[in-house]
């Protein structure tokens, strides 16, 4: 297996800077780990308190950037993992990995379903959508081709009222925090391969730091057990998001980098 590392450092939709260090961090740590040149995508730009309507615009050379980065690692049959400011970011990668893998499965490891678009979103933030636009329940601009009978969310527990009926409607299965479990996961899968996204506020505050802390979530141990679980040879590409230091806990944010290493051993190292 040959990873290549790709890293995000455009904003897309972010709300605070922090998940475009959190991004570098992320890579940085990860490219020591394996050897590997990082691919750095994007030019940063300040944190917004926007809608999606002016943040998917700003983004644009960051996403299509992303695309084409992407598309070039699978070409080469590398196996990407993307260290991702922000879920929106997912509206580029996911169109991509589908048209490359059309029968894979998605595994969406996140606190929240991102299934809103538009027509529903109560916030106006992009990535809560991102999932939905790579699903085609709207147009991104940036391509769909992922179905939803494919995906499978994996420990969602904060999830809005329109958003959870759109889910059922249109057959998304949810494990739900109490019911992950390797088995659980292992007989979802079904044998396919498999695209994994990790939003980090899956996890139960004080675990890694997240953008957005939701109680209830999964403990790191059930992640990892999990996640060794599934055949490295079943993993098409992993993208992890969402991971937010803080500047003035620099030995917690050491911890949380070592958590995250923990997390990407169980998929590629085992």
């Amino acid at each position: 297996m040959q990873v290549k590392i790709i890293c995000s450092q455009g904003r897309v939709g972010d709300k605070t800077d922090a998940t475009l260090r959190g991004a570098k961090l992320t890579a940085d740590t990860l490219g020591r780990k394996f050897k590997r040149k990082i691919s750095y995508i994007g030019k940063f730009s300040p944190c917004k308190n926007d809608q999606w309507k002016d943040s998917l615009p700003e983004a644009a050379p960051t996403l299509a950037l992303l695309q084409g980065e992407l598309q070039q690692c699978l070409e080469q049959d590398n196996t990407p993992i993307l260290a991702l400011n922000t879920c929106s970011a997912s509206l580029a990668t996911l169109p991509i990995a589908a048209a490359k893998y059309p029968d894979m499965k998605l595994l969406w490891i996140d606190a929240h379903g991102d299934f809103n678009t538009p027509h529903t979103t109560s916030t106006g933030y992009l990535g809560g959508m991102a999932l939905a636009g790579a699903c085609g329940l709207w147009d991104s601009g940036y391509g769909h081709g992922i179905r939803p009978e494919q995906v499978i969310l994996i420990g969602a527990h904060d999830i809005d009222e329109a958003e959870l009926l759109s889910l059922k409607q249109h057959s998304v299965r949810n494990i739900i925090p109490e019911k992950v479990n390797p088995e659980n996961v292992i007989k979802n899968i079904e044998g396919s391969k498999v695209w994994i996204h990790i939003d980090w506020d899956v996890l139960d505050p004080g675990q890694i730091n997240a953008d957005y802390k939701v109680k209830g979530g999964l403990p790191l141990s059930t992640l990892i057990d999990t996640l060794k679980a599934i055949p490295a040879s079943q993993v098409l590409g992993l993208e992890i998001a969402e991971f937010s230091p803080d500047e003035n806990r620099p030995e917690q944010n050491e911890k949380d980098l070592i958590n995250i290493c923990d997390v990407v051993d169980a998929l590629f190292l085992t």
